[in-house]
């Protein structure tokens, strides 16, 4: 999503609406329908976040927690404010509690009033501290990847066990072996993404796995999931019941809260543990099944997105591209090389027209007939002198 930068803070002071309140931003997401007050608490709110809310058509979003606490320079709350965005911070852990689903709310300043109360006081964020505060954020930036980095190496040390050694995938009815697979995650390129890699799908026909969200950006393509994986906190129902394979990502002591949701729909699903984050299991799934390419689609691979995981993920997210070496590739690669390649079909068919022309041609125009039968003639004189 391309957005114009505002030197100006385009902030209304006072917005009113109805309230989604949610302490998971990305369920929340899926029930904005425009003109809404979005009751957050999404400590360093991310940038995929922050477009999904964009995408709802927000008037406001109050969070409980920092939408940047300086650990990193996230970009999601800028993005808000620069969209015209009102952004309040900090409003207390009781927020959630003090505002109801559906309610009128309106946002004054820092103040969150339902039914002509104040109910939570926070921080109005306008543009111009959001920046400061990013460009501060950058400053710490080399302690935090310190911290990455001795994230990691204890991950790898506490985890190597089920990363080298990982138990036999669950049957999953889906053949994967030397096909190609993509892996598609809610992310901020997701869509269009999935618009230019359209010619690779069609030509190619990969398997097709979405991530929790991912699987509704399927969908809205027109393309029907093969499976899905994750928590199932933001894949809609109707997506749900498009018949494909449904794997719950269990977390460490067979946590799987995603099952709750889905026993709930009557759907049938498959309960596989694994430490790291959906999008890591998804491709594990695929690269232990035998795919010969997994595509990532809207995956984490920049700084900023890594970051953006908190640094259990970041480890996890880390090792497994690690693992998976060259069998993965990110998208854009993809949809770069099938934007200049002529595929063989489409060659074909060219080709095939213009003989077609070209026999049409001669055979009922009597001119062109004229002009082949001369063709034809001196052609068998000129092999019958060189005989």
């Amino acid at each position: 999503m391309a957005l114009a930068k505002r030197t100006e803070d385009l902030s209304p002071l006072v917005v009113s609406g109805p309230a989604r309140v949610d302490r998971v931003t990305k369920r929340l997401v899926t029930r904005l329908d425009g003109g809404e007050i979005a009751v957050i608490d999404h400590a360093d709110l991310d940038r995929a976040a922050a477009e999904a809310l964009l995408a709802g058509r927000v008037r406001a979003v109050v969070n409980a927690a920092p939408s940047t606490t300086g650990r990193y320079p996230n970009l999601g709350p800028v993005l808000l404010a620069r969209a015209g965005v009102l952004v309040v911070d900090r409003a207390g852990p009781d927020l959630l509690a003090a505002v109801r689903e559906g309610e009128v709310v309106t946002v004054r300043g820092g103040e969150v009033i339902v039914g002509g109360s104040v109910v939570a006081v926070g921080a109005p964020q306008t543009v111009a501290d959001l920046e400061v505060a990013r460009e501060q954020a950058k400053e710490r930036l080399g302690e935090e990847l310190d911290r990455f980095a001795e994230n990691t190496l204890e991950y790898l040390k506490r985890e190597r066990h089920v990363m080298l050694e990982r138990p036999p995938p669950p049957d999953l009815g889906i053949d994967m072996h030397h096909r190609h697979v993509l892996v598609v995650v809610r992310g901020s390129s997701t869509e269009a993404d999935l618009a230019e890699l359209m010619p690779y799908i069609r030509e190619m026909r990969p398997v097709l796995i979405g991530v929790d969200g991912g699987a509704n950006a399927l969908v809205k393509r027109g393309l029907k999931p093969d499976l899905i994986v994750g928590d199932f906190d933001s894949v809609t129902p109707e997506v749900l019941r498009t018949g494909a394979k449904l794997v719950v990502h269990a977390y460490a002591g067979g946590l799987a809260p995603g099952s709750e949701r889905l026993r709930s729909l009557g759907l049938d699903h498959i309960c596989y543990e694994s430490p790291g984050v959906s999008e890591d299991v998804a491709m594990l799934l695929a690269w232990e099944k035998g795919a010969e390419l997994i595509v990532a689609v809207g995956t984490h691979a920049s700084m900023d997105e890594f970051l953006d995981k908190g640094r259990a993920g970041m480890a996890s997210t880390f090792l497994t591209r690690l693992l998976l070496g060259s069998v993965l590739v990110d998208a854009k690669g993809v949809s770069r090389l099938y934007a200049t390649r002529v595929r063989k079909a489409d060659l074909a068919m060219f080709l095939g027209a213009a003989m077609l022309v070209l026999l049409v041609a001669v055979l009922f125009v009597p001119q062109t007939r004229v002009l082949a039968d001369s063709l034809w003639f001196l052609l068998v004189e000129k092999l019958r002198n060189r005989s």
